[in-house]
């Protein structure tokens, strides 16, 4: 699909080819972000503090590094299909593989052997997901350095993210009951449903890789400046390490509600059974508003909007806190309200990062767009990672019993503690560096029109 160069807008079938990957990357990282934790712990029964820690570890070792250097190789690579396509290509059935195995592990596993498979499958997928992942979103800054069609571009993109996010959140746990109850045993059951995630993430990352054109400029070449210099530079760029801070804050608190989630419906509301259309009232919910949001990025700057999204958001989460322990039809309510909100954690972040680019080329002449999206890959890997951590050792202290279906008062406490006051905190933390964020649409405009007067 051919790009339209007219003032930096793209054709509907380029943003929709685009967006497709996400769907089969976001189904992956929601399955990873809401049941992973759940399937060591609850399905495989590893101890969740044993969890947590492998967690941690694999997110700042081999994690710490894999993202840059990603994004590194992929800023200096010039083929004929371009930069980033290369490594989408490559890395496509890895990923998928990667993932099916993950979810195919055997149950009984203790000590340092639990702790060495949960640690090297997650690092399995997280090494081909960074391979794909990371010139993926890169993609984005080149396809236009319009302000408000990249936000348009996100806006579709956050489609697919969505509906890949419902069917990798809700319908991981729903699937593998299906097949459990069609005869398979439990682990057979995750096993199947990895199967089918890692196939679904093959064929979408082909469909984009195959159908986007890199747009040619005679800026995207490759970069010549040594990798330790463009990270001192990325660290020298006072938009995105304002970004960065409030990012981290964002991220912890994210994987705190995410991981948290299946506990609190499973154990505080008992309504295990529910979980599926609860997560789809939500994420259905981010869905609907994607297209608001980006109405609103008109009307308002990027930070800001972002903000007021996060401020929705928060008031539906402190909610979640006095729920008595058992079902209750408020969870839709407050699933939609949270929904409402966090559709802007879709939509900004990701149309934010490409404009801190701009800064950047102006200071060093050079385009690093992969660099900045593996450093932003990296943090939002290291902060998920804490979370995890932070999460294991919770539940551990609070005395949740993954052996039991009846938690504990105080066990209760612990999972709403850390699923509804915790997270909020942070992120009224985080909005001060939001509602101030330095990159307005009136500034962009201005680096981009002295970008261009400099040609």
């Amino acid at each position: 699909m051919e790009n339209s160069q007219n003032a930096g807008k793209l054709s509907l079938g380029t943003k929709f080819a685009y967006g497709a990957a996400d769907f089969g990357i976001a189904m992956v990282t929601a399955a990873i972000q809401f049941v992973l934790f759940f399937y060591y712990n609850a399905v495989l029964g590893i101890d969740p503090v044993l969890v947590g820690t492998a967690l941690l570890v694999g997110k700042f070792t081999w994690d710490a590094i894999n993202d840059p250097i990603m994004g590194y190789l992929s800023d200096r690579t010039r083929t004929r299909w371009g930069r980033r396509k290369p490594y989408m290509l490559f890395g496509a059935i890895p990923f998928g593989l990667a993932v099916w195995l993950m979810f195919s592990l055997p149950k009984g596993l203790t000590g340092a052997t639990a702790f060495l498979v949960v640690l090297g499958s997650f690092l399995l997928v997280d090494t081909f997901q960074t391979m794909v992942c990371v010139p993926y979103y890169a993609m984005s800054a080149e396809l236009t350095y319009d302000y408000n069609e990249r936000t348009s571009l996100i806006a579709i993109r956050m489609i697919f993210t969505v509906l890949g996010y419902i069917l990798g959140a809700g319908a991981t746990t729903m699937l593998a009951n299906m097949f459990i109850a069609g005869g398979s045993t439990q682990t057979g059951a995750y096993s199947t449903t990895g199967a089918i995630f890692g196939a679904v993430a093959v064929v979408t990352t082909l469909i984009t890789a195959l159908f986007v054109k890199e747009k040619p400029n005679p800026d995207l070449v490759p970069s010549k400046m040594p990798p330790w210099r463009q990270i001192v530079q990325v660290f020298k760029n006072k938009p995105f390490v304002q970004y960065m801070v409030m990012s981290a804050i964002i991220s912890v608190s994210f994987a705190l509600l995410t991981g948290l989630f299946t506990y609190f419906v499973t154990y505080q509301l008992n309504m295990g059974d529910q979980f599926f259309l609860v997560m789809l009232v939500m994420l259905g919910t981010i869905g609907l508003f994607l297209i608001p949001w980006q109405l609103v990025s008109k009307k308002m700057n990027k930070g800001p909007a972002y903000a007021l999204g996060l401020a929705i958001a928060c008031v539906a989460i402190v909610a979640t806190f006095f729920l008595p322990p058992e079902p209750s039809p408020i969870i839709y309510v407050i699933a939609f309200v949270a929904g409402m909100g966090f559709s802007a954690q879709y939509v900004f972040p990701w149309s934010m990062i490409p404009d801190v680019v701009e800064v950047d080329q102006a200071k060093t002449g050079e385009r690093h767009e992969g660099i900045y999206f593996g450093v932003n890959s990296l943090l939002g890997k290291l902060t998920t990672g804490l979370g995890a951590f932070i999460m294991g050792w919770a539940l551990k202290y609070y005395g949740f019993n993954e052996a039991v279906a009846q938690q504990t008062t105080r066990a209760l406490f612990g999972i709403r503690f850390f699923f509804a006051i915790v997270p909020v905190i942070a992120f009224l933390a985080a909005l001060p560096l939001l509602i101030w964020y330095p990159i307005t649409r009136k500034t962009h405009a201005e680096l981009t029109a002295k970008h261009e007067a400099e040609k």
